[in-house]
């Protein structure tokens, strides 16, 4: 069975303490692949924590898949991960004007 987004988004919370937090629930986009068949749920999630700062995008990425452990295999399949710090994502809204 798949997770609710707000029980990755309450884990990610606990966590990391990040000052913004998106999480899209891809599922349905995935409906009939083998590994839809398992249960588990496709996510993506956006982060920007400043525990992130001085952590390579492989540090943050396991940072968020340990924050979320607990979910996997039976409850996430598949998981995207956009983790920034606060300058970082600032930095990318202001050279998007």
């Amino acid at each position: 069975m798949a997770a609710d987004p707000a029980t990755l988004d309450a884990l990610l919370r606990a966590a990391l303490a990040p000052t913004t937090l998106a999480v899209r629930d891809d599922s349905a986009l995935h409906a009939g692949h083998a590994g839809a068949a398992s249960g588990g749920g496709h996510y993506h999630v956006t982060i920007v924590s400043e525990r992130f700062a001085g952590q390579n995008r492989v540090a943050r990425h396991r940072m968020v898949y340990d924050a979320l452990r607990s979910l996997f295999p039976a409850q996430i399949h598949a998981l995207a991960v956009t983790a920034y710090t606060e300058q970082e994502y600032r930095s990318r809204d202001s050279s998007r004007d």
